[in-house]
């Protein structure tokens, strides 16, 4: 004989039976439930996991964006300059003794009567 084990039999009463029903319907009540909340913690997370991936990536072309951008506000920068160093030029070339001289120093040119010596811009080796 098993003394671990003890033999109970069931009350057949109509009060058994519908309080065995209740409880049936009390834990079939409380999987659903469970089910629901598992599957609206995972949708969550699922929800989640896309806002942050996307803001990550969102992120990534912001700093490309804000890279390139100060990259052309440099390169405007050093437009700007070298255009009005250009209007500067035109300016000076306007006047025709700026021309002459740039003339005399860069080829050469000479005036009536005077003589251009080139001095070698190498130092002496000694």
């Amino acid at each position: 004989m098993d003394v671990g084990r003890k033999s109970v039999t069931k009350i057949d009463s109509g009060f058994v039976k519908q309080y065995d029903a209740h409880v049936e319907r009390q834990h079939k009540k409380k999987k659903r439930l469970i089910r629901r909340l598992a599957l609206f913690t995972i949708a969550t997370l699922l929800l989640f996991g896309g806002l942050l991936t996307y803001h990550l990536n969102q992120r990534a072309v912001y700093a490309d964006k804000r890279e390139q951008y100060e990259e052309l506000q440099q390169k405007m920068t050093e437009l700007n300059q070298k255009e009005e160093d250009l209007n500067e030029e035109i300016q000076l070339l306007q006047d025709e003794d700026y021309v002459l001289q740039i003339a005399r120093t860069n080829y050469f040119f000479s005036k009536e009567g005077e003589i251009i010596f080139q001095i070698p811009d190498n130092s002496p080796s000694y």
